[in-house]
Parts: C-alpha cells; structure tokens; sequence
C-alpha cells in the first residue's frame, strides 16, 4: 500500500483504488449556494410587485413567520395601544359630560374625572376585571356604544393573538429541526454498481407515520448575454423513497445510465458546478401535521470512496443508534472512474474471466476484481 500527498491523496489496494480529493481554497473555489446547508434559501426580492401589500393580505402568515422577540413585542403593544385608544374615548366622553363637576345622578362613568381614571377603566373593560369601583351609567348612549366595541374588539383581538401563539407553537419548523440528513454525501460500491448515498435519521424518540425523500440536481446555468442566469432542475432516482424513519437510513442514488453523474468522475466531479437539493416529507404522529426536512450537497460535500459508519447494533431487548456515528464515514476501496467508464473496464472482463490487467488512468493503478463480493470489499482494512 502506498500514499502520496499533494493536491490528491491515493491509496492503490490489491483491487481498486482509493482516494480523496483536495477541496479548493479560495476566493475562487466559494461558490454561491442555491440552499444553505440548513435548507434556507440565500434569496432577496428587489422592487417586488406591491411591497408590503402580500404581507398586510395575510396578515395572519406574516404573524405566524416572525420571531418569538416581534411577536411578543405585538402582543404588548396591541393590548396596551387599544387600553389607550379606549381610555381617550372614555376621557372624551367624561370631559364633554362635564363628568368632574355633575353629580353622580348625571355622570356617564362613576370615578372617572381624568386621563388616569379613563384609561384605568379601559383596562379593566377589556380585560374583565371588574373591581366594582368605575362603572357605566345609563344616562350616555355614546358610552354604552364605545363599551360594546370594546369588547367585541377584545374578544377579535384574543382570539388572533391566541391563534398566533398556538400556531407558532405548533409550527412544523419545529419538528423538522429534530430530523437530519448527513452533512456530507458519499460515492462507493453497492452490489458492484457505484451509488451516490446520504444518510437520514429521526434525533426524537416519537416517530413520524411516514416519509417520502426526493433529491433533485440543481444546476445555475449563465446566459450568454446579459448577467442573467437560468436555473436548471432534474430529479434523481431513489432507491425505496418510501422511509419509516424508526431508525437512520440511508438514501441511494445509482449512478446508471441516465443518471445526470454517469459520465463524472472524482476529479470531473469537483469540477463541475452543481448541487443536489435532498428533502424528506413527512407526517408526524404526534400532531399529524405535515413536515419538511431539507439541505443540499454541493461538490465538495461528495466524499468519494467512502461510506458510512455503522451506527446501528442489536442489544437483548432494544435495536441501539449510536448518533456520534452519524456524520462519520471510513474509506473503502473504489475505483477512481467514472460510472460509465467503470461499466465499460468492467464488460471485457465479465467475458474473458475473473480478472484483467492492472490499468492505469492518469498515473494512477487500479484493478478491478469481479469476484469480489460487495460485503468482502467493505470489510476491506486500508
């Protein structure tokens, strides 16, 4: 076994080759993501039609999306702003009945002859308190009036403010943050065929009824004219898309015919600029609301030649994840070829027997053994 350090580590094994690619640094290498490994999305809207105007529509939405800090912030100024706008009501209406100078047979609020007193009583209007001390009089029906707005505003204005809370809550931002996909993506052999892989798992101990992951590849493609760009999608075939997530799986991709990565091999694969956007959709049954969980892989995040440490062992009575192991990955033997080259070394040799000539490809040895078994390579100590 030999190891040579440079721009690009290989290690040549009895059967294949084994390397990892240098990442590049840089100002040249950073390249604008189209998601964020948190599954934002790095996008501002300049001069959109109306401004404001689908935010005021829904009213409700926007309350719903604002911070913790805002919405508290609302909810203390809605109270207190409508205390008061009805406590000046309520002082207009004593100042205009002259209310501190008339006797208690003419007054239209008992024990309100100022600002303080008014917005005291708006208080205890809207909330319910009722200590028995301010109260209404029958002799103004513009009083009577502005205290059944009161408090049919009061009961609006709970009944938003409740929903808001509740909503916020229960919001499936939430619950998605307790689901994870690996923050790195793989490329090895499965049952002799290259595959891209990611790893997916549940960090809570309630499940969700049940799931389907979706991956896409998201390229950016510039105009020849202008400084526009024009984004381009394709989805990616999954092996089982179908997951209850009881404990971490892994999602595979194929790299066969008609897979976008076919043709790319390691060093094509860094090359190149593209991201793979990975999302699971879910119920949750808990609360049977649904749930989205999502990141992206851009090229540098594909280790090829790797594979995912075994997190999952059977106890007596109890399957035990070890979740230290979930981001972690070891080396395995792979060919440094492209998927549609590896099929191609591979076809003469099915033919002709067991095994072929060692091969070089750019200064690098590989060999290709057919009868070795997948598990057999797996198990392969570097």
């Amino acid at each position: 076994m030999s190891t040579h350090r440079s721009e690009e580590v290989v290690i040549d094994t009895t059967c294949t080759t084994v390397h990892t690619l240098g990442r590049q640094i840089g100002k040249k290498g950073r390249r604008l993501r189209y998601m964020q490994k948190d599954g934002s999305f790095p996008v501002v809207f300049q001069k959109a039609p109306g401004h404001w105007s689908p935010f005021l529509m829904d009213i409700f939405t926007t309350l719903v999306d604002t911070r913790w800090r805002v919405m508290f912030l609302i909810f203390c100024l809605s109270y207190v702003l409508s205390w008061l706008l009805f406590g000046l009501c309520y002082w207009l209406i004593a100042v205009v009945n002259g209310d501190g100078e008339n006797e208690d047979d003419d007054l239209c609020i008992y024990n309100v002859r100022g600002f303080t007193e008014a917005f005291m009583f708006s208080m205890e209007t809207q909330a319910t308190i009722g200590y028995g001390f301010r109260g209404m009089s029958e002799n103004c029906i513009v009083a009577i009036i502005v205290v059944t707005v009161q408090d049919i505003f009061s009961c609006l204005l709970d009944t938003i403010i409740i929903g808001v809370v509740v909503a916020k809550m229960a919001s499936p931002r939430k619950r998605a943050q307790t689901v994870g996909f690996s923050s790195r993506a793989t490329v090895n052999l499965r049952d002799g065929v290259l595959c891209l892989s990611w790893r997916l798992g549940d960090f809570r101990g309630n499940h969700m009824v049940e799931g389907v992951a979706r991956a896409q590849l998201v390229r950016c493609v510039k105009q020849s004219q202008g400084s526009g760009v024009v984004m381009s999608y394709k989805d990616l075939d999954i092996q089982n898309r179908d997951i209850v997530l009881a404990i971490p799986t892994t999602v595979i991709h194929r790299l066969e015919p008609g897979s976008p990565f076919y043709s790319l091999g390691p060093e094509d694969l860094l090359g190149d600029e593209f991201e793979v956007v990975v999302s699971f959709t879910y119920t949750g049954d808990s609360t049977g609301m649904l749930h989205q969980t999502r990141t992206s892989y851009s090229p540098v995040d594909i280790h090829w030649g790797q594979r995912f440490t075994d997190m999952l062992k059977l106890g007596k009575r109890h399957y035990k994840v070890d979740y230290a192991l979930f981001n972690e990955t070891t080396w395995v033997p792979v060919p440094l070829l492209s998927a549609e080259q590896y099929d191609r070394e591979r076809r003469p040799v099915e033919s002709s027997g067991s095994f072929r000539r060692p091969g070089k490809r750019k200064g690098h040895t590989f060999h290709v053994n057919q009868e070795i078994t997948d598990e057999e390579m797996q198990q392969t100590c570097l």
